[in-house]
C-alpha cells in the first residue's frame, strides 16, 4: 500500500531537494538508452514522477543523441506542482540534442497516454510510490510492443561504522526511521536490489508474475561520496521519514544529526548505490 502522506511531502522542499539530492551515474543512462533505442526510434518517452528532474536532464540529452535515431521527445508526470515548477526550470534550456521536455502535472495513476505508444518508460527513485495494483498494467499500456521499462534507485550507506551508531542513536531519540545513514554500506550485498532495512523492494519477482516483459536485467553501479554538513542535512531535510515529523522534532533532530557530524570532521562519508531494473514488453 502506498503511503500517500509520505509520497506527497517532497514539494514542500523542492529547491532543497532538488540541491541537496544525488543524482544517478552517466553509466546508468547509457545502459537504460542503448537498452531502449532499438524499440524507441521516433517514439515519445515517459518518465515517472520525475521530481525535480534528477534524472529528467541527463535523460533529455541521452535521448535526443540515442543511437540509431533520437527519440522524440520525454513526457514527464510529477504530481505535485511545486516539485514540476522546478522540472520545468531544470529543463527549459540545454544543448540542441536535448529531446523536448513536456511536464503534465497529475498523479501516474490518473495520466493517460491518449493513443501514444511509448519506446521507453522509465522511473528514478519514485515506482515504489505508485499503485502497485495498478502500475504493471498501467505502464505496459503505455508502452509499444518491444517497449522498455526501466526502473532504478540510488540507496546510501554510511561507510564509518562509529558514525553510523552514533547517528543511530539520534534518530531513536527522535523517531526518524529510513535515514541513508542508518544503514552501513558495509551491509549491502552484491546483488541490485539487496537494500538492508530499506523499505522499496526489488520489482523483479514483480515483473515476473506479470508475464508480460521480458529481457529481464538487474544492474549495479557505485561510487563514494563525501557530503559537508550543510549539504547532508540538506539531502536529510528532503526525506519523507523527516518531512512527515512534526516541525520542531524534525529542527531537533537535524541540529542533534549537526553536532554528530561536525564532531566527526565536519561531513559524512557515504557509498551511492545506483541499482537499475531493465525489461521490455512482448
Amino acid at each position: 500500500m502506498v503511503d500517500m502522506v509520505r509520497s506527497r511531502v517532497f514539494g514542500e522542499v523542492a529547491e532543497v531537494y532538488d540541491a541537496a539530492r544525488p543524482g544517478y551515474v552517466d553509466a546508468l543512462v547509457t545502459e537504460v538508452v542503448a537498452y531502449a533505442a532499438p524499440g524507441g526510434r521516433g517514439r515519445a518517452a515517459l518518465e515517472i514522477g520525475a521530481g525535480t528532474g534528477k534524472a529528467t536532464v541527463a535523460f533529455a540529452e541521452a535521448l535526443g543523441g540515442a543511437s540509431g535515431g533520437a527519440f522524440a521527445e520525454l513526457v514527464c508526470v510529477e504530481p505535485d506542482a511545486r516539485m514540476a515548477q522546478v522540472l520545468r526550470r531544470n529543463t527549459e534550456n540545454g544543448p540542441g540534442a536535448r529531446v523536448p521536455v513536456r511536464v503534465h502535472v497529475g498523479a501516474f495513476e490518473d495520466w493517460r497516454p491518449d493513443g501514444r505508444d511509448f519506446g521507453l518508460a522509465f522511473a528514478a527513485t519514485s515506482w515504489h510510490w505508485t499503485d502497485p495494483q495498478r502500475r504493471w498494467d498501467l505502464v505496459h499500456d503505455a508502452l509499444a510492443p518491444g517497449g522498455a521499462l526501466a526502473l532504478f534507485w540510488n540507496p546510501q550507506g554510511v561507510r564509518d561504522a562509529d558514525l553510523h551508531a552514533a547517528l543511530a542513536a539520534v534518530d531513536r531519540r527522535h523517531g526518524v526511521t529510513g535515514a541513508a545513514h542508518g544503514v552501513l554500506a558495509s551491509s549491502f550485498g552484491e546483488v541490485p536490489g539487496h537494500w538492508a532495512g530499506l523499505p522499496a523492494a526489488w520489482p523483479e519477482d514483480e515483473c515476473r508474475r506479470d508475464g508480460r516483459f521480458t529481457d529481464l536485467r538487474s544492474v549495479r553501479y557505485r561510487q563514494d561520496l563525501d557530503y559537508d554538513t550543510d549539504r547532508y542535512l540538506g539531502c536529510l531535510a528532503s526525506l519523507s521519514c523527516y518531512r512527515v515529523l512534526p516541525a520542531a522534532r524534525r529542527d531537533e533532530a537535524l541540529a542533534e544529526t549537526a553536532e554528530v557530524l561536525d564532531a566527526h570532521g565536519g561531513g559524512i562519508p557515504m557509498t551511492l548505490f545506483n541499482d537499475l531494473f531493465l525489461a521490455r514488453t512482448h
